[in-house]
């Protein structure tokens, strides 16, 4: 069987806003029964048609690296962003302090040392013309909890415009959904379209030029037994799968 290419998805956010949760529901479209702390790096691999439906239509593997967000490991992480392909942040919708935190995440990726980089005050310096543009780093922005709110307030979450929000600094699409519900990201819904979206986009930015529409050579290690990295407990098909036809190290093309 041929080696399948795949790209790195970084997900950050605030401990306990979900990200074991999502990145689970995402690769393997049901709920995550009995979630847990990540300690340093948890990956969990999706199967991804990237532009599914068209004469482009390929197979990559995606590989959705959950990083552990507590305080005490902020200077260590910093091993699992490089490379980044693109980037989930994750926010709790009941705890907007965590909304506000994402800048302070992206500011850590992109210091790309894990350490701390607002050092000489609070003001965050972030160009967001570093985000648009498909040479850019993708980014998506995805709430979740959904289900923890209040009727009117899910419905002012919904309705909201991104004015002002880190998104539209980003140039980046928004979700909102319920990690515990399996059909938040049923085939054929905004959601799961916005997924797929961003994920071509992540494909795109590392495998595709444009204006040729052909691939470009990138040498890649894959780190994925990285001495701080774990995996999930249960190894679904998709993981199995993908471990059995990518070498630890291997050139992409």
């Amino acid at each position: 069987m041929a080696a399948i290419d795949k790209v790195r998805v970084l997900v950050v956010g605030d401990s306990g806003v979900g990200k074991t949760s999502l990145t689970h529901l995402i690769a393997n479209n049901e709920p995550l029964t009995s979630p847990g702390w990540t300690v340093g790096c948890s990956v969990e691999v999706k199967l991804h048609e990237y532009k599914e439906g068209t004469p482009a239509q390929n197979t990559f593997f995606v590989e959705l690296w959950d990083v552990g967000g507590s305080i005490s490991h902020k200077n260590t992480r910093g091993v699992f962003y490089n490379p980044t392909h693109g980037i989930i942040l994750v926010h709790d919708l009941t705890n907007r302090k965590s909304q506000e935190n994402l800048q302070r995440w992206l500011a850590e990726i992109l210091n790309k040392d894990g350490k701390d980089a607002l050092k000489g005050g609070d003001t965050i310096d972030m160009d967001p013309e570093q985000f648009l543009g498909s040479t850019q780093i993708p980014i998506l922005v995805i709430g979740t909890k959904l289900d923890m709110l209040d009727e009117s307030h899910k419905q002012k979450i919904l309705n909201r415009t991104s004015a002002g929000s880190i998104a539209e600094q980003c140039g980046a699409d928004e979700i909102c959904l319920n990690c515990h519900e399996a059909r938040s990201l049923a085939a054929g819904t905004t959601d799961s379209v916005k997924l797929a979206r961003f994920f071509d986009k992540v494909i795109e930015r590392k495998y595709h030029n444009r204006d040729t529409g052909r691939k470009y050579t990138s040498n890649y290690t894959s780190s994925m037994a990285a001495p701080f990295g774990t995996f999930p407990t249960q190894v679904q098909t998709s993981t199995f799968n993908y471990l059995n036809t990518n070498q630890a190290t291997e050139s992409l093309s």
